[in-house]
């Protein structure tokens, strides 16, 4: 009875656990939380050092003995225990906890999730010290976040692209009628860009900076304006710095493969869609949501290969976050987007 009146009184939250990032949306007070989702080890001892922005910081500018991880891999659970340390940090940071008292979470997790991941999420939530836990598919998170009637019997298609993965459906009525979920996003992209550098230019630089290069100078369609960006980094033979210029039409082949992946999943769900659902879609057009949806001329090269109308979120990169959080307000009138 105690424990009940406890978790009466606790707050209602979500949490879009990324593979990049990890956002924490709190009950009457909105996103509170947003931070990389890294954690900074001592490799002798095993303690943690910095969670999240400050492991971030300390990525390639530490010593010998610490190593910087991602828990998250291709938007699920891949190392359980630093993951539910970070998740318990997190929380720590934004939640005050009663005794006995847990709150209620939302979790947005891939539309692809398999049982034995579903359960590391929900377990690493409850040793954080969430209480009850409910799962939502992340294209059905980042609809709502959108704005998207996903209540109305009427299809509505969502791409949303985010750091480990990238998420494709046409919902309808609280459900996802059809869907596919890619091994393919921004993580993919910036990897791509590493390996170009090392191939063309025999440089080797960071994930981190392969990030910054594709926000500068990325695009999935030639541009108006030729794009140039002079980077230092260093030499794969000698090991010593280098300098060299990269331009937009480079870094555009480099992610070549990657968002022609995103265009064909598009493709592939749309012919899945029933007579009714791509009418639907017709109608509405495609909304693009996630970080990755900012890449120039995405809506572009979408548009070109559906012929449909293409429109972004609001705040891409909050759409998820934002959607989980609407149902955490209001879990009794979402309660069929809920997967476990």
């Amino acid at each position: 009875m105690i424990g009940r009146v406890f978790d009466f009184l606790s707050k209602d939250m979500a949490m879009d656990l990324g593979t990049a990032n990890t956002l924490i949306y709190v009950k009457g007070k909105g996103v509170v939380l947003d931070e990389p989702s890294m954690v900074t080890l001592n490799k002798e001892t095993g303690k943690t050092v910095a969670v999240g922005r400050e492991a971030r910081n300390l990525l390639g500018r530490h010593g010998r003995d610490l190593i910087t991880s991602r828990p998250m891999k291709d938007g699920v659970i891949h190392d359980f225990e630093t993951a539910t340390f970070m998740i318990k940090s997190f929380l720590g940071k934004v939640f005050n906890r009663l005794p006995l008292s847990r709150p209620r979470l939302v979790v947005a997790v891939p539309a692809g999730i398999t049982s034995v991941e579903k359960r590391a999420v929900m377990e690493a939530a409850e040793v954080a010290g969430a209480g009850k836990i409910f799962l939502m598919e992340e294209p059905m998170a980042a609809a709502i976040g959108s704005g998207l009637p996903v209540d109305q019997p009427q299809g509505q298609m969502i791409v949303d692209v985010g750091g480990g993965t990238t998420e494709v459906a046409i919902l309808s009525k609280f459900s996802i009628a059809c869907s596919e979920c890619l091994r393919v996003a921004g993580d993919e992209t910036d990897e791509a860009i590493c390996t170009y550098l090392r191939k063309e230019h025999r440089m080797s630089v960071s994930s981190m900076m392969g990030e910054v290069i594709k926000i500068k100078l990325a695009s999935a369609v030639p541009l108006k304006k030729k794009l140039e960006l002079k980077l230092r980094g260093k030499d794969v033979v000698t090991h010593m710095p280098k300098v060299v210029t990269v331009t937009d039409g480079e870094i555009r082949e480099a992610i070549g493969d990657s968002t022609r992946a995103i265009v064909e999943a598009v493709r592939r769900v749309l012919e899945k869609a029933s007579p009714e659902l791509a009418t639907d879609v017709a109608q509405n057009g495609i909304w693009l949501a996630g970080g990755g949806s900012l890449l120039r001329g995405l809506r572009l090269l979408v548009h070109q290969s559906t012929g449909l109308d293409i429109r972004r979120s609001e705040d891409p990169l909050r759409s998820v976050i934002r959607g989980a959080g609407t149902v955490a307000e209001n879990l009794d009138h979402y309660r069929d987007v809920f997967i476990n």
